[in-house]
């Protein structure tokens, strides 16, 4: 089984869509200036446009590299705005170490122009649909959540 890493980024209205983005992209280059930055810049303002439409609130930004994979999940209105529930915190490996990958959640309605704005600029970062992550089942989601997961079942037997 693999280690998920998860955040939980406050984005709007706390700091606004390329905000959010620019963070995550901190996070993922451990805010040093890199090709893999640069990178992940040049697609700013169709990934925002996806945070701005609250597509990452419930389906996670999914970076893959060597290391962990890493979920980025970001808060809004009132969430964002109290923070209790953000992590925002460096992580523990280098998440561009490799063939990293980063996968956008997205609308099915903008999934094809998205997917075309971002393969014009690159062919790490691409878009799924959003709806896809509905099923995900609840191990996966726990793990990432970094919970367990307590089989009822296979206790009682």
């Amino acid at each position: 089984m693999s280690t998920v890493i998860k955040r939980s980024i406050r984005s709007t209205p706390f700091r606004d869509a390329g905000g959010t983005w620019k963070l995550i992209v901190g996070l993922l280059t451990t805010g040093k200036s890199s090709e893999a930055e640069t990178e992940m810049m040049s697609v700013s303002g169709i990934v925002a446009s996806t945070i701005a439409d609250q597509c990452t609130s419930a389906a996670p930004i999914i970076c893959t590299c060597e290391g962990p994979r890493t979920r980025f999940y970001c808060l809004y209105d009132d969430d964002a705005l109290e923070g209790d529930a953000s992590n925002e915190s460096g992580l523990p490996h280098d998440a561009t170490k490799g063939d990293w990958k980063i996968s956008i959640p997205c609308s099915t309605d903008d999934l094809a122009w998205v997917r075309a704005a971002l393969k014009e600029k690159t062919s790490r970062i691409t878009a799924r649909d959003k709806a896809d992550d509905a099923h995900v089942d609840k191990s996966q989601k726990a793990e990432a959540a970094g919970g367990l997961v307590l089989d009822l079942k296979g206790l009682f037997e």
